[in-house]
């Protein structure tokens, strides 16, 4: 691997060789996943987890391209667990829960792409080149998005409205009503795969979900072997993903990992220095000088300028 100095104190940042291996997606489609990025993350993991900790573990892909004998996945987010607590209890048959959300995606006239052309779509994407299936999906999204609101317990209804809601994101207003408009995304082969996918890994592996405090989370006594991943909200990146993220709990968060490190306890955390916009994480690059740095190639795209695609994440470790 080739090394590239940092430009402070002469601290060097390992760059990793871009790797073609396919990675597992979630079936939450996740923002901020880092489904991409696993194929270079996992090589830097120990070879040998015992008990794997996802700490901020969002749609949980994370876990789902990492081999270790029991999953620890973690999120803050209580409507992102509750989707995954469903998903899980689905997994024992999942075929039977594809077939039965056909029913409802036909029952409220949704678009379903996996089962072949639409006519009418066809004819939309002619006049609205990037906005058909949100033309064809917005009457009965609508009606989706109230019919959950007025009974939340159908988390079925959740789902849906994650994979035909602007981005695949969970948002939901002050009321606690769930309020993201209709997306230009609708159900295809590849919700169906990522589904069949985390069907399998569920049913392989011992999986333990929580949804607490990062710092909550960690609190415990580690086994050998036992590992932390973490991958926190960018505190220089604008979004309604990282809102809830500012300086105290990124300080707090190093002060932690410096903790576990002091009790030997292996750990990695995946983050940015710097963005596109000139916002730098100064608490990330001052504090990350005394770990292994490893440069990890993204593929963001810029919402102000669309014609820069590359960027580069970190990954910092004590392994």
């Amino acid at each position: 691997m080739k090394k590239a100095p940092l430009n402070s104190e002469n601290q060097q940042i390992v760059i990793k060789k871009n790797i073609t291996k396919k990675s597992t997606r979630s079936p939450l489609f996740y923002v901020g996943d880092k489904y991409k990025l696993m194929p270079q993350l996992s090589e830097l993991f120990p070879k040998n987890i015992n008990n794997y900790f996802d700490v901020f573990g969002g749609g949980g892909s994370a876990s789902i391209n990492t081999k270790a004998k029991h999953f620890y996945l973690n999120d803050i987010d209580t409507k992102v667990m509750e989707l995954h607590h469903f998903l899980m209890e689905k997994s024992t048959n999942i075929d039977q829960f594809i077939f039965d959300m056909r029913f409802l995606i036909q029952e409220y006239g949704l678009s379903h792409s996996e089962l072949g052309p639409n006519i009418e779509i066809e004819k939309l994407k002619k006049e609205f080149k990037k906005t058909y299936f949100a033309k064809y999906n917005k009457t009965g999204y609508l009606k989706l998005r109230s019919d959950y609101n007025n009974n939340k317990e159908r988390t079925e209804l959740l789902y849906l409205l994650l994979i035909y809601g602007f981005n695949h994101m969970i948002r939901f207003n002050r009321k606690g009503d769930f309020n993201l408009p209709v997306g230009n995304v609708d159900w295809n082969a590849n919700v169906s795969s990522a589904l069949t996918e985390y069907a399998s890994w569920v049913n392989k592996n011992e999986i333990t979900l929580t949804s607490l405090d990062f710092e909550d989370m960690i609190k415990r006594n580690f086994e050998n072997n036992d590992f932390i991943y973490l991958d926190p909200p960018y505190l220089i990146r604008f979004s309604e993903y990282n809102k809830l993220w500012n300086e105290e709990h990124e300080q707090r968060l190093y002060q932690v990992l410096d903790e576990l490190d002091n009790k030997g306890v292996k750990w990695g955390v995946s983050n940015m220095v710097n963005d596109h916009q000139g916002n730098h994480n100064y608490i990330l690059e001052n504090w990350m000088k005394k770990y292994q740095v490893y440069q990890i190639k993204s593929n963001y795209i810029s919402h102000f300028d669309n014609t820069i695609k590359d960027t580069y994440d970190v990954y910092i470790t004590n392994v």
